[in-house]
């Protein structure tokens, strides 16, 4: 009886530099598991592409002319069963970051990322989990200084720490419940004491609130 072979993830990219769109489709082509199935030089033509080849990641530069990432990636949040976005950049700002967050993105990496970072994280997208490069919280701290400075109830363990820090990476409870190895209503259950403790009433309040006092 012949093997079945398992399923490849399939990939479209996107970057107005050649030799980097070449060097990518050449990398990731040495991967078992992944198949570049589309490629595109603008955002333009890679909308146009994803309307004739169905892909599984797409993996797209920020800066392209005409239609950048963050557009790419707010055209796709219109449609049905678009797949998730990878967006790739040389530029460490945290600016970008947030703006990606914003935008709907399920990956976000620097170019300089490791190839086994890269294939890492279009596995973890295309498995539905979100792989965000960790939020830059000085910049955050600096722009939306939370109002409410008192004093928590309590101090915090790692493992709220950490769920903390993947709030404001936008994870979702199922999501950080996948990281950390526990069931949702378990998140659930850790979300209710910590917002309790910093006395606020949702995520985001809860984020803001633990920047701003450094908690994380």
């Amino acid at each position: 009886m012949p093997l079945i072979e398992p399923r490849r993830i399939r990939i479209a990219l996107a970057d107005d530099q050649a030799l980097v769109l070449g060097g990518l489709k050449a990398l990731l082509g040495g991967f078992a598991g992944l198949e570049v199935v589309a490629e595109a030089s603008d955002g333009h033509a890679l909308l146009e592409a994803l309307q004739r080849v169905a892909v599984d990641v797409v993996l797209c530069d920020i800066r392209m002319p005409g239609l950048d990432g963050f557009e790419v990636c707010q055209r796709l949040s219109h449609l049905d069963a678009a797949p998730p976005v990878i967006l790739l950049t040389t530029f460490d700002d945290a600016d970008y970051a947030l703006k990606a967050i914003d935008a709907g993105v399920r990956g976000f990496l620097l170019k300089d990322a490791s190839p086994l970072e890269l294939v890492d994280t279009i596995q973890q997208v295309a498995a539905g989990r979100s792989v965000v490069t960790p939020v830059a919280t000085d910049a955050i701290r600096s722009r939306y200084a939370y109002d409410d400075q008192s004093v928590p109830k309590s101090g915090f363990s790692k493992r709220e720490t950490d769920i903390l820090r993947l709030l404001a990476g936008g994870y979702t409870n199922r999501e950080i419940g996948l990281a950390i190895h526990v069931a949702e209503g378990t998140v659930k259950n850790y979300l209710m004491d910590i917002f309790d403790k910093l006395g606020t009433r949702d995520r985001t309040r809860a984020v803001l609130k633990a920047i701003t006092l450094k908690i994380i």
